[in-house]
């Protein structure tokens, strides 16, 4: 497993900027969504005025051919908040599509896709991997996979305060406990840097006439 720091959050997302998948990178950081349960996304899952993506179908490849299937799970299928600027980003997004395929002769409709190719068919997993490792290495951050955008996501969520059952509902997972296994490294150092912030209140050294007063009187 391996999480991004906010600064490479953002050395990622200006490398990104430019790539045409950079709205489902966008998306992946701000949700934890899975890669299937993005490329399964309709518009029609988006409300930009509750803010809230709903989980109702995912998009899997089986030998070859790209398949939408409902959530393995009742936890997998879910509705998740999104950020205000998460909002506005695919709003703004969804306006380019629309432009997009009205050139095309076309009228987008919350059945289209999210996330897809340029006419509307859905991304090919395996094509976004590849392209994300590319995108990764070029921005200097080896080894990153498409799926650590989930866990950078719990682990900003975490850093910054969030609930584990909060995390645990949006990242679609069995269990609170579950969540808090995945990513006990992180809570672990958040107990350290705790503790180091409670050393900062507490007095330096030991007053020697306070521990005399405390001597039992006989």
């Amino acid at each position: 497993m391996r999480t991004l720091t906010p600064g490479e959050v953002e050395v990622l997302f200006e490398n990104a900027q430019d790539n045409y998948y950079y709205p489902v990178i966008y998306t992946a950081v701000s949700t934890g969504l899975r890669q299937a349960e993005l490329l399964g996304l309709r518009w029609r899952d988006v409300d930009l005025d509750l803010l809230s993506i709903s989980v109702s179908q995912v998009l899997y490849k089986r030998r070859g051919i790209c398949q939408f299937k409902e959530p393995k799970t009742t936890h997998s299928r879910r509705r998740v908040a999104m950020t205000p600027k998460l909002a506005l980003f695919l709003r703004e997004y969804r306006a380019e599509r629309e432009r997009l395929y009205q050139r095309l002769g076309k009228s987008l409709t919350l059945d289209d896709l999210v996330f897809a190719g340029p006419e509307g068919k859905p991304i090919d997993p395996c094509v976004l991997t590849h392209a994300f490792t590319r995108l990764a290495r070029q921005a200097n951050l080896e080894g990153v996979r498409f799926h650590d955008l989930r866990h950078t996501f719990a682990s900003l969520m975490l850093l910054r305060g969030a609930k584990p059952k909060v995390i645990s509902e949006a990242l679609g997972h069995s269990s609170v406990a579950f969540t808090m296994d995945v990513y006990s490294h992180i809570i672990e150092g958040m107990q350290s840097d705790a503790m180091a912030l409670l050393d900062e209140v507490l007095p330096a050294g030991v007053n020697k006439n306070s521990v005399a007063n405390l001597s039992p009187t006989i």
